[in-house]
């Protein structure tokens, strides 16, 4: 078939969709990934091809930074969303057999797929469901259990923030797709477009967050879905010798959060690797922390698979995706989760028993980074994740995609 698989968001929405392409990929299906263009390289890179959607969320964020009033920064996110809505229906017009969508946009992938007649899987990177045996992530207390009805409430509120944000855009959408505006929304509940009906499949693995027993049917947990490696990759010689020249490191990096306070970042987490008395490779990316000195290494991207098992420890933003890749690669964790949905997988990290108490980005010091990471290298925390990452390596998340579109779905 031609499988389109689309997302939006920053490079942790798009990454783990590479590897999933690829899977589809070998199994026969023609696959197209859409993506915001500045990831466009990163998709081609790993064979796959791309359909570039408008918009670029590190802009986004810049853009609404510099906006002064509440009216200037709706308009912005506004032109945002019609936009991304526009580049949507434009990617599914260029021909598709079988929709994926991520949660982000999946308002506007459900709305393209019913007006081109093409079935929608939902393949989500985090819980989005609301359930009595957790709050959701971006919950106020998604780190916490608060009982049964307690947790559903908390769901149904952030599914209702979710509504309020992509709300006006799907039914503006919808309208010119010529689609009926839905149901009317249960009370406390989100409208029918953005009530994130099955089918769907979540990317995260059953030993991190079990199946809820209240969810719908139709809606499962596969297993991650892990990134491709881009090909013809070779890591970069001055890593390699680093790696190669004393004691293996700990990594460092933020992804996308903390823009422009790289100089601040790099001092903070060069100072806590001498504190710890630890050698460390800081990842750029966006955030631009640079380190200095001997013992610290700074690195641009690269992939997390190869790197990530070579370190004694992983401290980063506790994002979904580079979660998934420290439990793989079987190293503790230090999570300093900044905010959406990394306090709920920074605390899951904590409950598994492979990091330390998360350090929420607003704790982070010299001093507290040097202890959390001296706590990650205790022995029980070390046992513990390479007992999960065997546990993890039996598990098949691409392999329960494939199987659900083998089998056939109800669009």
């Amino acid at each position: 078939m031609r499988v389109l698989v689309v997302t939006a968001g920053s490079r942790g929405d798009v990454a783990p969709f590479t590897g999933l392409g690829r899977r589809l990929l070998a199994a026969g299906h023609e696959v197209t990934l859409a993506a915001h263009a500045p990831f466009t390289a990163l998709v081609e890179a790993c064979g796959l091809a791309c359909r570039a959607l408008p918009g670029d969320p590190q802009e986004l964020i810049r853009s609404r930074d510099r906006t002064v009033a509440p009216a200037e920064a709706r308009a912005v996110m506004t032109t945002f969303l019609d936009d991304l809505a526009s580049g949507v229906v434009d990617a599914v017009a260029g021909g598709a057999d079988l929709l994926l969508t991520a949660f982000g946009p999946s308002a506007f992938s459900r709305a393209a797929g019913e007006a081109f007649g093409v079935p929608v899987l939902g393949t989500y990177l985090a819980p989005a469901f609301a359930t009595r045996e957790f709050p959701l992530p971006g919950a106020a207390a998604a780190d916490a259990d608060l009982g049964p009805e307690a947790n559903l409430a908390a769901g149904w509120a952030v599914l209702r923030r979710g509504d309020l944000l992509f709300a006006d855009a799907a039914a503006r959408l919808r309208d010119r797709l010529g689609l009926p505006a839905g149901r009317p929304p249960a009370p406390g509940r989100p409208s029918a477009p953005l009530a994130h009906r099955g089918p769907v499949l979540h990317g995260f693995s059953p030993l991190v967050v079990p199946r809820p027993a209240d969810w719908p049917s139709g809606v499962g947990v596969a297993g991650y879905w892990w990134p491709a490696r881009p090909r013809d990759w070779r890591p970069p010689a001055g890593l390699v010798d680093f790696l190669q020249a004393g004691p293996a490191p700990v990594f460092v990096g933020f992804g996308s959060m903390a823009p422009g306070e790289g100089e601040r970042l790099g001092a903070l987490v060069a100072a806590a690797a001498r504190r710890a008395g630890v050698r460390a490779v800081v990842q750029a990316e966006w955030a631009g922390p640079s380190g200095a000195g001997d013992d610290v290494l700074a690195v641009g991207d690269l992939p997390h698979d190869w790197l990530f098992p070579r370190t004694a420890a992983v401290v980063h933003h506790a994002g979904a995706g580079t979660t998934g890749a420290g439990l793989r690669a079987g190293v503790p964790a230090v999570p300093v989760p900044f905010m959406a949905d990394q306090p709920f997988w920074a605390a899951r990290l904590h409950r598994l028993g492979v990091a330390p108490r998360p350090l929420p980005y607003p704790d982070l010091t010299a001093e507290s980074l040097a202890a959390a990471i001296t706590a990650a290298a205790a022995e029980p925390l070390r046992h513990r994740a390479a007992a999960i990452a065997r546990l993890m390596a039996t598990e098949d998340g691409a392999g329960a995609v494939l199987t659900r579109i083998s089998e056939g779905f109800a669009p």
